[in-house]
């Protein structure tokens, strides 16, 4: 199951800490790293070598109880982000959808999910956790003649600029866990916040300590509205388990 892909390991440049697990195009990034997480240290990146999709998945050891660990996935998202809007070309969105998908250029490009041992209970330091990402590369039914934002290559990716994502997430991904350790969580939510559109004018939003969206607008005299992270997340909206992939 595992091979070698030694062209896109070398376009991958992870940075150091980073260490490389590369499968075939027929596998799985998220269950394989949910089957090596015990096993494997933190910072592997287990990548699948294919042409249609960008997919990736890499294993993270918290220092915090699950309930407030989980909070890692939006270092995650953001990472991700900010590797799509380093390579994209001019005037291209990347934006959210609460909480785990992602867009470009007004289209659903893909999304991710976040594993933890079943065993641990919410206040127990979790051995690890696995984020993985899915991102359309290319769309081979061309769907992207209708909404250009569907594929990365639809949307002005070069395919050698597709392959860097992973490694420029990576890179991000370090420099977002960096500023949590210096300066708390909140520059994380505001700049994954930044990226999800309000659903009202003047909605004061943040993320709690258990990963839930909270809203409420300036004049409102009760507690703000509460959006579940946890249910969201295992709903994989944007994840069609047929095509093992985004949704079209």
């Amino acid at each position: 199951m595992i091979s070698g892909f030694q062209e896109q390991d070398r376009a991958l440049d992870l940075p150091p800490g980073f260490t490389l697990v590369s499968l075939r195009e027929h596998a799985d990034a998220f269950a394989h790293g949910l089957a090596i997480a015990g096993q494997a240290g933190a910072g592997t990146l287990v990548n699948v070598g294919r042409y249609d999709l960008v997919e990736f998945a890499v294993i993270l050891e918290p220092n915090e109880p699950l309930i407030s660990a989980r909070r890692a996935f939006f270092a995650g998202m953001n990472a991700t982000a900010d590797a799509i809007a380093a390579h994209c070309p001019p005037e291209r969105e990347v934006s959210f959808m609460w909480p785990d998908t992602i867009c470009f250029d007004g289209g659903m490009l893909g999304g991710a999910r976040l594993g933890w041992p079943p065993e641990c209970a919410e206040n127990d330091v979790p051995s690890w956790l696995v984020f993985s990402v899915m991102l359309r590369a290319a769309d081979l039914t061309q769907v992207e003649e209708i909404i250009p934002g569907m594929s990365l290559i639809g949307g002005g990716f070069e395919r050698s600029e597709t392959d860097a994502i992973t490694g420029s997430f990576a890179r991000h991904l370090m420099s977002g866990f960096d500023q949590w350790n210096e300066r708390g969580f909140s520059p994380i939510a505001d700049a994954y916040l930044a990226r999800l559109p309000k659903r009202k004018a003047g909605e004061r939003r943040s993320i709690d300590r258990n990963g839930d969206l909270l809203a409420n607008m300036p004049a409102d005299r009760g507690g703000p509205d509460r959006t579940s992270f946890l249910r969201e997340l295992a709903r994989a909206a944007w994840y069609d388990p047929v095509l093992r992939g985004p949704k079209l």
